[in-house]
């Protein structure tokens, strides 16, 4: 190849064909390695001809030319390692024109095997000669992964059931790209890479201002040495106000969504919202941006970036003006992009972002397109990042999945610091915003609202709320009771309706609506064998009034109540309450806050409430005398109260 390439161009110039190397030499002098002393040397230690090492021409691109001239004995190498490495004096020479490639004596032990080596290394990118004999690997490497796409939940290889969700064939198969992570940390640290640090909060400083990041982090390392070190508790929290930390909202509607947060926004946190499509989301965040805009009392106005993905902004607008929202200093922008996104919010300075959803950005960076496991993680913690290094709190609205769960992979819920669903019925009016997660405060709050045509709305009294249709005349008014259930720090009355139905086939139906399964068919169980009700025959169907959940086991008494007066078509006094947990062998156990529950009760006129035996030793007597208790010890005994 080059060796007949050399020998023309010689004998062109007029060389004899004994003077080619010396031809050569003339040729390629301005290639050499500085640290080489000459060619002849070169062409010595290698042990075949020279054109062999020369393989093909040099162009102006330093990719093409890697790996053309071999030094071999050079001073840059990294043991058996075929990787370009230059020596000190080539370095100049890399940059511009050409790359060394550097081989250590020690690795020919004879002849054949150190013509291998220079002929591999020779053969590397833009050698044309050799054929591509030993080519050096590119750098890209890639993993894969096996993804549910119900769930999101990752594992190293293929399962025809997910053991998270208990689905079948529901594992995709998904290919990560480990070239796009690259030195700083992935797509999501290169897109955040050039926000500023904030002034709300200052946790993140910039590498000017605090002290430099390790050296072994490789450049991956986003959160600065801030203080120089490790900080005393007392230190970080001496002169700092939990009362002026937090943003606070104005309003009914932001005093409840405070209170679901713990407090009020913290800056600098990451919100995710989910719940099912049509439930309010977009429409409650909007109504949080635009009282952010507005200000309160201890927090002066200022600028609110809200983003979607999913809406243009004259149909924010639209929205906007039918919640009566004015605020001036609210921003809306419309984009899919997260670099632009991030780029609007270096330019505007916002003191909350919302960006509705995480499901349609994407950073062109990432591998797949939008809403995929790699994107919504690489989007997560583009946005993590840029909280953090502002201090500016942000929410992200999440999609679900069919089984309710936030789509995604579930990473995306360990990297946010809050977590919010919004559940509800789509006939109902009212909404309850529950935590899943909060780093900030307590996971027991829920907030209630209720969907009017201005927006959502808080809703003061919720047992009010769910207990309004007691008050008109039912005629069929045998099979109900009321629980007095706790909602976070919140006591909430339902109603719990039962309907028993004898078949002519064992065993009957069991349906819950509000009450899970196994706790119905566990109570049924207690019911049969503690109090010798015949419920095998009986289909059982169990209602609770207003669409609600009820997950606290307080409520096990006024289930109960509610199927022994179906079954005995016996009613139950209206203004009686109950609260208590039922056992395996129909005791009645001890429940929380049950001076609060009954003040609940009393507050919404009931009469007296049954309550377990051991909480009457708990209650001080603050209560009214009008709110009379009646202890019992187990089922069989609240059943001889109450129908025998």
């Amino acid at each position: 190849m080059l060796h007949r390439l050399l020998t023309t161009r010689a004998q062109a110039a007029g060389c004899q064909k004994s003077s080619i190397k010396a031809a050569a030499m003339q040729h390629w002098s301005k290639w050499l390695c500085p640290g080489r002393r000459s060619l002849q040397n070169l062409y010595k230690q290698a042990w075949f001809p020279m054109g062999d090492l020369l393989a093909g021409d040099f162009t102006t691109s330093p990719q093409k030319n890697r790996g053309s001239i071999v030094h071999i004995g050079g001073h840059n190498t990294r043991g058996s390692s075929m990787h370009c490495q230059p020596c000190q004096p080539c370095r100049q020479f890399n940059n511009n024109e050409a790359a060394f490639l550097s081989i250590s004596e020690p690795l020919c032990t004879n002849k054949t095997q150190k013509m291998s080596i220079v002929t591999a290394a020779a053969a590397s990118n833009g050698s044309r000669g050799l054929g591509g004999l030993g080519r050096k690997k590119s750098g890209s490497k890639s993993k894969v992964h096996w993804v549910c796409e119900n769930c999101g939940e990752s594992y190293s290889q293929w399962w025809g059931e997910c053991k998270n969700c208990k689905e079948m064939n529901t594992l995709k198969q998904f290919t990560e790209h480990l070239s796009t992570a690259g030195k700083g940390g992935g797509a999501a640290a290169r897109a955040v890479e050039h926000l500023g640090a904030g002034s709300v909060m200052n946790v993140v400083q910039s590498k000017s201002d605090g002290e430099p990041n390790s050296q072994k982090a490789g450049g991956r390392a986003w959160l600065a040495n801030v203080g120089g070190g490790p900080q005393r508790l007392s230190d970080i929290a001496k002169g700092r106000s939990q009362l002026h930390w937090r943003l606070p909202l104005p309003g009914e509607t932001g005093r409840e969504f405070s209170r679901v947060l713990g407090g009020g926004l913290v800056p600098g946190s990451l919100i995710l919202v989910g719940g099912d499509p049509g439930v309010g989301k977009s429409t409650l965040l909007l109504q949080v941006a635009g009282l952010i805009a507005e200000g309160s009392e201890t927090h002066s106005p200022g600028p609110v970036l809200y983003v979607s993905g999913e809406e243009s902004v004259e149909q924010i607008s639209s929205r906007a003006d039918r919640l009566n929202i004015r605020s001036h200093d609210l921003f809306l922008f419309s984009a899919t992009d997260l670099e632009l996104v991030l780029e609007a919010i270096r330019e505007v300075g916002p003191k909350a972002v919302i960006l509705d959803s995480i499901q349609t950005v994407y950073l062109a960076e990432a591998t797949g397109s939008a809403g995929s496991v790699s994107q919504v993680r690489e989007c997560a913690t583009a946005m993590l990042r840029a909280a953090k290094q502002t201090g500016i709190p942000i929410f992200l609205v999440g999609h679900v999945t069919k089984s309710g769960d936030i789509a995604g992979p579930k990473i995306l819920e360990h990297v946010v610091d809050v977590v919010l669903y919004m559940e509800g019925e789509r006939l109902q009016s009212h909404r309850l915003l529950r935590v899943v997660k909060n780093r900030y405060g307590s996971t027991d709050e829920v907030g209630v609202f209720s969907m009017v045509e201005g927006g959502m709305e808080a809703v003061a009294s919720p047992s009010e709320l769910f207990l309004s249709a007691r008050d008109a005349d039912t005629k069929n008014g045998a099979a109900a009771a009321v629980a007095v259930t706790m909602e976070g720090s919140r006591p909430i009355l339902l109603e719990v309706q039962a309907l028993c139905s004898s078949v002519g086939q064992q065993p009957g139906r069991r349906t819950a609506n509000g009450v899970d399964g196994q706790r119905l068919s566990l109570l049924l169980a207690v019911l049969m064998k503690q109090a010798s009700l015949k419920l095998g025959n009986q289909d059982v169907f169990i209602n609770v009034v207003g669409g609600l959940q009820l997950r606290e086991p307080a409520a096990d008494v006024a289930i109960a109540v509610a199927i022994c007066s179906s079954y005995l078509e016996k009613p139950v006094d209206r203004n009686m309450a109950f609260i208590g947990e039922i056992g395996l062998g129909g005791e009645l156990r001890l429940v929380g806050n049950m001076e609060r529950r009954l003040a609940e009760a009393f507050k919404l006129g009931f009469k007296s409430c049954v309550v377990p035996k051991l909480s009457v030793k708990t209650l001080k007597g603050s209560l009214s005398e009008s709110l009379v208790t009646i202890p019992c010890s187990d089922i069989k005994e609240v059943i001889k109260h109450l129908f025998l």
